[in-house]
This record gives structure tokens, C-alpha cells and sequence, in this order.
């Protein structure tokens, strides 16, 4: 398999390469995580590895599924950017399968859960060796398909006007996607991810209300929010690496706020994945009540956005007049 096709562009046969590596991972993921019995001999059925896996679990499929369905504007006009997003969007998801890989052998090779191991053990650490592999060469193959640091800001095509030119093929959705529809999101992109990082942890956290029989109140919110951070964060993070809706310019308090809650949604991850850890290192023993939880990891994202903010506000900061985010919408 070549990276490069005889034009010097990214070959789709990368990108479906990509894909079949994702389509492994999740298949093996969800092996793990959703059977009872496997996941019981699973040496990352707990934190902070299942934080990692959860994550990943629903990230990867969505950026596979989005990433399948533009390979049928693949030969459509704007193909250069398009070769540089999929590639840049492959690289993102093989890049949360390698995050979650390291952290699935770091559960193996501390042993974690070693007294429950078993056969179905020796099946997971077999689908983790060859996930492994496959996803090592695909990054070597992704690698080759970099373009210099910089040239996302000459993009002048996004994900979002393909989906108008898919659409426009359909007569049921023509009169929906529409240029006009594409700019009205481009506009308000962050309130699109917000609203649709809400819709997601609603179906997430009800879920795990109704199979974990939940009946705390307080539990359910807390695990409402922390869906809806973790989402938002993969919204913004993804978006900002692959173009998926090419932003306009904003005002600098715009992107001061925007990056603060975007660090504040992250830290409440590394506080949820560690927070058993975290809770012990300040003194206050075993981390057992709701209310302990939502104070350690909500408070920990609070002030990490108050921080950043306060950083970016200083005197000083450098001018971020020519960042990525602030080239113009596509044409």
C-alpha cells in the first residue's frame, strides 16, 4: 500500500486503511465493555483506563462514520483541502486508538485485575497486539501524508460544504442543505457543538442511569455534565485539527472564553479518570460520597477555566491574530 497516489496526493487507500484499523478497535472495545463476562477479566474494566476507553468508544465510530461518508465527495472540486482534512481527521482517530492502546497495556503490563485473568483475558491481550500493530502502521502511513505546519490556513473548503454538495444530490434533503444553512452553522459553530454535546450525554448518561439503576439525582447531573464536557471537548478539539466547520474570525474575549472552557472540560476528565488518586493525595482518604465527586472533579474543571482565563487575560499574551482558527470561511 502507498501513502501517495501519482499525483502526490493521499491515497483513499490510507484512509480506508484508517478505517478498517478503527473498525477492529471498536469491535474489540465494545467486546470488552459491554459483555459481563469479559469485561470481568478485562485488566481495564476500571479507572483510569475505562475513563480513557469510554472516551474513545464513542469518539472513534464518530469520526470514522464522518470520515467514510465524505469519501463520496472524495473527486469532488476542493480536493486538495479535502485530501488534507481526511487526513488530518484519520490522524485524530488513529490518534485516540494509540492514546487508549498505551493505556490498555499499561493495565496489562501492571497487572491490574490479575487474579480475575483468564481465558477471555488472553483473547483481549491478542486483539490488543494486533490492534497495536495495525495502528503503528497506519501511523507510519499517515505520517507520510503530512503537509507543512501552516497550510490549514489556505483551506477555502470544510466538511460542512461537502455535506451541501451530498445533499443537493437528494431531492428529500435539498431543500435543508443549503448554502445559506452552512453559513447560518459556520457562524454559530460553538453553539452547534454545545447544543449537540448535550444531546449526546443525554442518550450517554441516561444509559448508564438505567443500566446502573442510578437513583441519585445528584449522580445523574454530575454524569450529565461530565458527558457534556467530554463531548464538547472532542467537538472543539476535532474540529480545530480537521476542519470539519471553518470558523470566522472572532474577538479575542470570544477565543479567551472559548479556550478556557475547553480547558475546563478537559481537566474534568483527568480529575475523573484519577480522581480516586487525586482524592488521596490531598489527605482526605477514600473518595466514597457524590458530593465529594461532583466538589473534585467539577471544582477541578472550574478552576482550570478560571485559571486559563486569567492567563490569557494577562499582559502580555501573545497576539493570536494569525492562529489557525481565525483564517476565512471557505468560499
Amino acid at each position: 500500500m502507498t501513502a501517495m497516489d501519482d499525483k502526490g496526493r493521499a491515497s483513499p487507500a490510507v484512509i480506508l486503511a484508517s478505517l478498517g484499523t478503527a473498525g477492529l478497535y471498536e469491535v474489540l472495545t465494545v467486546l470488552a465493555t459491554q459483555d459481563k463476562t469479559v469485561r470481568a477479566a478485562s485488566p481495564w474494566q476500571d479507572d483510569p483506563y475505562d475513563a480513557v476507553v469510554s472516551l474513545t468508544q464513542f469518539a472513534v465510530p464518530m469520526l470514522g462514520l464522518v470520515i467514510a461518508l465524505r469519501l463520496l465527495a472524495w473527486r469532488a472540486p476542493g480536493g486538495p483541502d479535502r485530501e488534507r482534512q481526511m487526513v488530518r481527521a484519520a490522524g485524530a482517530m488513529t490518534a485516540l486508538i494509540g492514546l487508549t492502546l498505551v493505556f490498555e497495556w499499561a493495565a496489562v503490563i501492571g497487572g491490574a485485575h490479575a487474579p480475575s485473568w483468564n481465558t477471555r483475558t488472553s483473547v483481549l491481550i491478542s486483539g490488543l497486539v494486533v490492534a497495536s500493530t495495525l495502528t503503528v502502521a497506519v501511523t507510519a502511513l499517515l505520517v507520510r501524508c503530512r503537509r507543512p505546519r501552516g497550510s490549514s490556513r489556505r483551506w477555502r473548503h470544510d466538511w460542512l460544504g461537502d455535506v451541501v454538495l451530498v445533499c443537493g444530490r437528494i431531492p428529500v434533503l435539498r431543500r435543508w442543505a443549503t448554502p445559506e444553512a452552512a453559513a447560518w452553522v459556520r457562524r454559530r459553530a460553538m453553539t452547534v457543538f454545545v447544543t449537540l454535546s448535550v444531546l449526546a450525554a443525554v442518550g450517554i448518561a441516561g444509559s448508564l442511569a438505567i443500566g446502573e439503576r442510578w437513583t441519585n439525582p445528584l449522580l445523574i447531573a454530575w454524569a450529565l455534565i461530565v458527558e457534556t464536557t467530554s463531548n464538547l471537548a472532542f467537538c472543539v478539539i476535532s474540529n480545530a485539527v480537521a476542519g470539519f466547520v471553518a470558523r470566522p474570525p472572532r474577538t479575542r474575549a470570544r477565543r479567551v472564553a472559548e479556550t478556557s472552557v475547553l480547558a475546563g472540560c478537559l481537566a474534568i476528565q483527568v480529575t475523573v479518570a484519577f480522581r480516586d488518586v487525586l482524592w488521596a493525595a490531598i489527605g482526605a482518604g477514600s473518595l466514597t460520597s457524590v458530593p465529594s465527586l461532583v466538589a473534585l472533579t467539577l471544582g477541578a474543571g472550574l478552576v482550570t477555566c478560571l485559571a486559563t482565563a486569567w492567563l490569557l487575560l494577562s499582559p502580555g499574551t501573545h497576539d493570536e491574530r494569525h492562529a489557525p482558527w481565525n483564517r476565512p470561511p471557505p468560499r
